[in-house]
C-alpha cells in the first residue's frame, strides 16, 4: 500500500515545529494499516479545530486518521528526546509509535499538535512494533475527554480508528490509531534530549520555540529563560493540585511524559481512586510506588529539577549565579503547589472566604477517609448536599465504616461553615461544580474495553463517553456510573500497552 496525499481532510497546517533543525526530530511519513475503520470521531472538538466532521468522517478523510494518506500540508516527524523513566536516565527515547503529522491553529486561535499515535514505527522504535492496541487507545480517549470535561489541561482524543491488523503482546489484540491532538508534544525529556549531548544551541533555539509558542509573556521579561522556568513550574504546580483534587493517579510521570505546555499527557496505566488512601498504586510497572497518588506533587518537583539542570546555562553567565537562579525557582514549586491544592480543597468542602486552618480542616477529612475506608469522590458529592442541610448529614457518613468518624469531622466542618457569608443554596451549587459526580471509574473502563475487544461492541463505550462529558450534572437513569465497584468488579492493576 503507497501514501498518497489528499486534500480530503481540510487541516490548514503551518508546521513550526518541522521548521527547527533536523536533528530535532525524523523525518518519516506513517506506515499504512490494512482496512482502516472509524470506531469514534469527535465531532464537538473537530469543530473547534476548525475542521469538518464530515470530511473527516469520509474514506479519505479516514484514511488521514490511519495514517494511509497524507493530508495536504501535512509534514510528518517523529519528535526526538529523552528522559528518567522511574529515576533512571535514558538518553534517548522519542516518539517510538507516534508520528506528528502537523500544526494547526483552531478557532480559538491556539497553535495544536494533531499527532497520530500508534501509527508505526520510527527511528526512536528500539525494536517495538510502533502499533497501539484498541484497549489502550480507547483507554486514552475515555479519560483524556473525561479530564477535559473536569477541567484538568490536557491533551485531547480526536479520533480513533482500527487498523485491521492484529498487534502482538502477550496475546494477538485487535491495533488501533488515536488522533491526539495537544497543545504541543514538548516534554522535559526534550529538553534533557539536547541537554546530554552537551548542545546548548540546541537547548536555546528549543526555549525560543517554547516561548513563542506557549509563554510568550516571558519573551519581554528582563530574564525570558528565567521567566520561562517559573511559568513551567507554576503549571505544574497548578495541574498536579487538580489531579489530587479529582482522585488522579497518572501513574508513569516520567520526565518524557510531562508536558512543558503543563497539560496531562500520556495516558497509560492511569487511574482514578475509588476508595481513598494516599498510597494508591493501580500501575502493574511501579512495584515501588513511585508514582502513588500522594507522591505526585514531588514527582513533579523531581521532573522540574531535571528541567532546570537542563536551562542552567541559559539563566545566567556564571555557574555560581545559574545555580541560584535555578534553585530559587525550584523551591517557588512547594509554596506554588501548597496554595493551588489549597484552593481546590477549599472548594470542595464549600469554603469561599480563605481562613487559617482550612487546609488542616481538609486534610484531617482525608484522614478520616483513609481510615474509613470512604469512596473519594461519592463523599465529597455528597457533601454538597450536607452543606445546604445537615439532614444529608447521614448520607455522608454512610460512606465510612464508622460512621461516628465523619460525625466528629462535620461538627467542625459546620462551625467553619457558619463564617462564611454565603447561603446554604449557593454553596452547595458551587460545590457541585467542584465535585463531580461521574468520573472514568477503573471498573466501567474497563468494561467498555473488554466489549470493544472480545466482541466489537462499541455501545458502552459510547455510553460512557456520553456521561462523562457532563461529570458534574445529575443525569438520571446513569447512576450506575457513579457506583464505586463490587468487591469482584476492583481493578487492582493497570497496563500500560506498549
Amino acid at each position: 500500500m503507497t501514501l498518497a496525499a489528499t486534500h480530503a481532510a481540510p487541516f490548514a497546517f503551518d508546521n513550526s515545529y518541522a521548521r527547527l533543525p533536523d536533528r530535532f526530530f525524523a523525518r518519516l511519513p506513517p506506515t499504512p494499516v490494512a482496512t482502516p475503520r472509524l470506531v469514534k470521531l469527535n465531532e464537538r472538538l473537530a469543530r473547534d479545530l476548525g475542521l469538518d466532521p464530515a470530511r473527516l468522517a469520509s474514506p479519505e478523510g479516514i484514511e488521514v486518521l490511519a495514517g494511509n494518506r497524507i493530508a495536504h500540508g501535512s509534514e510528518p516527524i517523529a519528535q526526538a528526546y529523552a528522559g528518567h523513566q522511574f529515576g533512571g536516565f535514558v538518553p534517548q527515547l522519542g516518539d517510538g509509535r507516534a508520528v506528528l503529522l502537523g500544526e494547526i491553529i483552531d478557532r480559538a486561535g491556539v497553535r495544536r499538535d494533531i499527532q497520530l499515535k500508534g501509527s508505526g514505527p520510527t527511528p526512536f522504535s528500539r525494536r517495538g512494533d510502533g502499533r497501539a492496541a484498541l484497549g489502550p487507545v480507547l483507554r486514552e480517549y475515555i479519560v483524556a475527554e473525561a479530564m477535559h470535561a473536569l477541567g484538568v489541561p490536557t491533551t485531547r482524543s480526536l479520533a480513533a480508528v482500527l487498523s485491521g491488523e492484529h498487534v502482538f503482546r502477550e496475546e494477538a489484540l485487535p491495533g488501533a490509531v488515536l488522533t491526539r491532538v495537544a497543545a504541543s508534544h514538548i516534554r522535559v525529556g526534550t529538553f534533557q534530549y539536547f541537554a546530554v549531548r552537551r548542545d546548548t544551541d540546541g537547548i536555546r533555539q528549543l526555549a525560543d520555540h517554547v516561548i513563542a509558542r506557549h509563554y510568550p509573556e516571558a519573551a519581554g521579561a528582563p530574564n525570558p529563560y528565567l521567566a520561562l522556568l517559573d511559568a513551567v513550574i507554576a503549571r505544574q504546580a497548578a495541574l498536579i493540585a487538580r489531579w489530587l483534587a479529582i482522585g488522579f493517579i497518572h501513574g508513569v510521570m516520567n520526565t518524557d511524559n510531562m508536558s512543558i505546555a503543563g497539560e496531562t499527557i500520556d495516558y497509560g496505566p492511569c487511574a482514578f481512586m475509588d476508595t481513598y488512601h494516599p498510597g494508591t498504586v493501580f500501575s502493574s510497572i511501579d512495584a515501588q510506588g513511585r508514582y502513588a497518588y500522594a507522591n505526585q506533587p514531588q514527582i513533579a518537583q523531581w521532573n522540574l529539577a531535571r528541567l532546570t539542570e537542563t536551562l542552567l546555562p541559559l539563566l545566567a553567565e556564571t555557574e555560581a549565579a545559574q545555580l541560584e537562579a535555578g534553585q530559587a525557582s525550584l523551591m517557588g514549586f512547594g509554596g506554588l503547589f501548597e496554595a493551588a491544592y489549597t484552593r481546590e480543597l477549599r472548594a470542595k468542602l464549600g469554603l469561599m472566604e480563605a481562613r487559617d486552618g482550612d487546609l488542616d480542616l481538609a486534610h484531617d477529612l482525608l484522614d478520616r477517609m483513609t481510615k474509613g475506608e470512604a469512596d473519594f469522590t461519592l463523599t465529597f458529592r455528597d457533601l454538597a448536599d450536607a452543606a445546604a442541610a445537615p439532614s444529608a448529614d447521614a448520607k455522608v457518613a454512610g460512606r465510612f465504616k464508622d460512621p461516628a468518624v465523619f460525625t466528629e469531622w462535620a461538627s467542625r466542618w459546620r462551625a467553619r461553615l457558619e463564617l462564611e457569608s454565603g447561603t446554604p443554596s449557593v454553596r452547595r451549587e458551587a460545590m457541585r461544580q467542584a465535585n463531580p459526580a461521574f468520573i472514568p471509574r477503573n471498573h466501567l473502563v474497563e468494561e467498555a474495553i473488554a466489549a470493544a475487544v472480545r466482541r466489537e461492541d462499541f455501545q458502552p463505550f459510547e455510553d460512557l463517553v456520553a456521561v462523562l462529558a457532563r461529570p458534574f450534572d445529575d443525569q438520571p437513569g446513569r447512576e450506575r456510573y457513579t457506583l464505586p465497584p463490587k468487591p469482584e468488579e476492583v481493578v487492582k492493576q493497570t497496563f500500560c500497552g506498549t
